[in-house]
């Protein structure tokens, strides 16, 4: 019988895990991929918005040569958080199901059966990509996930989004000379976009490098060209690769399965602000899950809290 079992082994799942080891509480991580997944799978070259300090979890300093680390220091440093500090952490190992029954919970996972007292639910929102629905969308060449630029060297790629994730995707293949063109479904560049990004793809939009559709949005996908839905009507191009960067968005149904109370509108679950626990008594919300379709609320740097809110209110009831 655990104490607590942690679902996410990104870095507020860390987090938690570090609180409830310094609590003498007994607790597991369950990963259903590699450590800090999510981070895994960002762009090879990308470099986050705010500093290391920032980053950090549990009071371990993230040390970092430049003002702002790269993804591969981030990797590095979760990764000797979690093994210096011996946490239990299971990795590639999915939970199922979740069943809770005279104030224990049952968690059946994809390699064993646990029980705990209490369960916390950190499992972020960057593995289901949002979906284009338009035809064509199912083809191979079709990207909701990005990794390096070299792949699309020379190739004829249209880059659908205006925030941080198409604008470095357009400016990096871009820039490994590929043919860029960018669908955007505003007036302009996303304001989100990191401040000494923004101009440079302005910029680069402006001298004609890159080729942009403002209050637009791509229409269909075939093997070798798309349809651009314009204010000027519609315009096909020639296109080798579409790089969908849509964003992403929370397992839903997996939530609604565990019982959790999720809003009409944006499917923000119920949680209690103070403590972080939802409608189910003993399940708790952590990091950017806590958001819904609001991916721009919760990150690493404002959610690190939740690690302790969660644990006083665990502690001061046992």
């Amino acid at each position: 019988m655990l104490d607590i079992l942690i679902i996410g082994g990104g870095p507020i799942g860390i987090a938690c895990g570090l609180k409830a080891q310094k609590a003498g509480l007994s607790f597991l991580i369950v990963e259903k991929g590699c450590l800090v997944n999510s981070l895994y799978n960002y762009p090879s070259t990308m470099t986050f918005f705010s500093t290391s300090e920032k980053l950090e979890i549990g009071g371990i300093p993230f040390v970092t040569i430049s003002n702002k680390p790269t993804r591969s220091e981030a990797l590095e440093y979760y990764r000797r958080v979690a093994t210096s500090n011996n946490l239990p952490v299971n990795l590639f190992e999915e939970v199922t199901n979740l069943v809770k029954k005279d104030d224990v919970f049952t968690i059946t996972t994809s390699k064993a059966i646990y029980q705990a007292k209490k369960v916390i639910l950190s499992t972020g929102f960057y593995d289901i990509a949002v979906k284009l629905d338009i035809p064509g969308e199912e083809l191979p060449k079709v990207k909701h996930y990005y990794k390096d630029p070299h792949y699309y060297a020379m190739q004829k790629v249209v880059v659908v989004g205006s925030s941080n994730s198409a604008i470095d995707v357009a400016l990096e293949t871009y820039r490994k000379g590929a043919d860029v063109t960018l669908v955007i479904r505003g007036e302009e560049v996303s304001s989100r976009v990191k401040y000494w990004v923004r101009p440079d793809i302005i910029n680069r939009i402006k001298e004609g490098s890159i080729q942009a559709y403002f209050n637009s949005h791509l229409k269909a996908v075939r093997e070798y060209e798309v349809d651009i839905e314009t204010p000027a009507g519609l315009v096909t191009i020639p296109n080798d690769y579409v790089m969908a960067m849509t964003g992403y968005r929370p397992n839903f149904e997996f939530l609604k399965k565990l019982g959790i109370t999720l809003t009409d509108d944006k499917f923000i679950p119920h949680y209690n602000p103070e403590t972080m626990e939802t409608n189910l008594s003993g399940l708790y919300l952590a990091g950017v899950v806590c958001g819904g379709m609001d991916t721009h609320l919760w990150f690493i740097e404002n959610s690190r809290v939740h690690a302790e809110m969660i644990l006083e209110d665990i502690v001061g009831r046992k």
